[in-house]
């Protein structure tokens, strides 16, 4: 189903050139291209960038790179643009995964007494244990983006070949399902960063409220297999809230890390808030909008 049209009919009017899979890979590709910038800046924060958290930092542009490369295949070579993006995104999950690790290994004390090993000041403070799982998110919507499901919103998926695997449910739904554990992981990742103040600024109960509301009605919506357009509504706004939080959350990090007069300076933006951070929660809502398009194969006659 058209989802968006059902929210605005008078959508279907608008040719679109681009598929809802092909919309969604590129908006991977520049996942993983703004990553290169907000991980290298996140990791310098220590002042010094050892060898592990080089990892992400090289493989985020390369990654973009070949996925563009694979979306400009696919028209004449489609299997071997599936090959490549499949492994783009496998290897994402496994660069991921080895993020959260070396974070984890970061937030705990080995050596300390019994019982002193964790603790909620140590996850806390350490780096962000979630943040490198964004790779693995960006991973797992990619595997679920590249393969075909024909007929749309069957839930059969046309691998190499002829061959096909039956899936639980329609890719548009599991769209829904990733989005929403996309907003949770984002929302709890600010609710442990902003954990850092107490939460004694009122705005930051503002992502922790979207976030929750964005990933409940994902989640629900992702349990229907055939949504009112009331559903389709309250989750359009859901993820409208998203990037609006996304874009205020980046406006306040911004004036936190500027000086009293308004100026720039380099070790404030490194050192302080981290400005790109709150971006994922628009990042997340655009990728729930595209969820929304259609599923239908784009006419090329």
């Amino acid at each position: 189903m058209y989802h968006l049209a059902a929210i605005f009919p008078g959508i279907r009017r608008i040719p679109v050139p681009f598929s809802r899979d092909q919309v969604m890979m590129l908006m991977l590709s520049l996942n993983f291209l703004l990553l290169s910038v907000e991980t290298y800046l996140a990791h310098l924060v220590s002042g010094t960038i050892v060898i592990n958290e080089w990892i992400p930092i090289l493989f985020s542009p390369a990654a973009g790179v070949v996925l563009l490369l694979a979306g400009i295949l696919s028209f004449r070579k489609r299997n071997l643009a599936v090959i490549l993006a499949n492994l783009v995104f496998i290897a994402s999950i496994v660069v991921g995964l080895l993020g959260a690790y070396f974070h984890l290994m970061r937030a705990i004390l080995p050596d300390a007494p019994a019982g002193q090993q964790a603790s909620i000041p140590l996850f806390i403070w350490a780096p962000p244990i979630l943040a490198p799982l964004v790779y693995v998110l960006i991973g797992w919507i990619g595997v679920s983006t590249v393969w075909t499901e024909e007929p749309a919103d069957s839930g059969k998926l046309v691998l190499n070949g002829e061959k096909t695997i039956q899936m639980p449910f329609s890719k548009t739904r599991a769209f829904f399902f990733l989005t929403s554990i996309g907003c949770l992981s984002t929302v709890i990742s600010s609710v442990l960063d902003h954990s850092r103040t107490d939460f004694s600024n009122a705005w930051l109960w503002v992502p922790t409220i979207v976030g929750i509301f964005a990933a409940t009605v994902a989640f629900v919506l992702g349990l229907y297999e055939n949504p009112t357009r009331a559903d389709l509504i309250t989750y359009f706004c859901a993820m409208v809230l998203m990037i609006l939080t996304g874009v205020m959350g980046l406006y306040l990090h911004i004036q936190i890390d500027l000086t009293s007069r308004g100026e720039v300076v380099v070790e404030r933006l490194i050192q302080g808030a981290p400005f790109m951070a709150p971006m994922l929660f628009a990042d997340i809502g655009a990728i729930g909008i595209i969820a929304l398009l259609n599923p239908e194969k784009v006419s090329r006659e």
